[in-house]
């Protein structure tokens, strides 16, 4: 990710278009990413980007620079993932497995490569899914994203310790179910 400077997030926090779409630009892969594997559904974590983008362009002029902005956009990137699951009566576990167009262009090789990847995003989502929604934030952010213990905590505004025992009760949950599946196949 490119390094925002903070004369950039000044000039984007005062209306300049240009200094936000820089922001843009360098954040919204990892927004999108955070967003899908805490959504689940690739429609979702778009409306969840687009919501992130939109209030971090209405907040910014708030952003203080004491912490990164990055930090900040994985808040509220959690927090607009969070509100949006809530607001939705069912989460669809069903996520599109590959982009039409794409497959058609894929040559044998990739579509080896793309059909190994599918089959682990299904099996990472497959775990993801059992999860509930605040274990399912910090696994994403910490497994996935690598943040530390510490920026989890910042990022989502909760205690160290509630981290912590969230993961662990995540981890929990799933190696209970991966017990349960080895004993069903024994």
């Amino acid at each position: 990710m490119r390094e925002i400077t903070n004369d950039i997030i000044l000039l984007a926090s005062q209306g300049d278009l240009q200094s936000f779409e820089i922001i843009y630009k360098a954040m919204s892969g990892f927004v999108y990413n955070v967003a899908l594997r805490i959504m689940n559904n690739r429609e979702d974590a778009e409306e969840v980007t687009q919501e992130v983008f939109l209030t971090t362009y209405r907040k910014l002029q708030g952003f203080r620079l004491e912490s990164s902005l990055k930090t900040w956009v994985y808040r509220i990137t959690v927090n607009c993932a969070i509100n949006f699951g809530r607001k939705k009566t069912v989460i669809n576990n069903k996520i599109k497995t590959y982009d039409e167009s794409a497959a058609e262009a894929m040559v044998e090789g990739d579509v080896q490569k793309e059909i190994e990847k599918e089959h682990t995003n299904k099996v990472v989502n497959n775990i993801l899914s059992v999860l509930n929604l605040e274990q399912r934030v910090c696994v994403v952010l910490r497994n996935i994203e690598g943040l530390s213990y510490e920026e989890i905590a910042e990022a989502l505004n909760i205690n160290i310790n509630t981290v912590r025992s969230r993961l662990k009760r995540a981890r929990e949950k799933i190696l209970s179910l991966r017990k349960q599946v080895d004993y069903e196949y024994l």
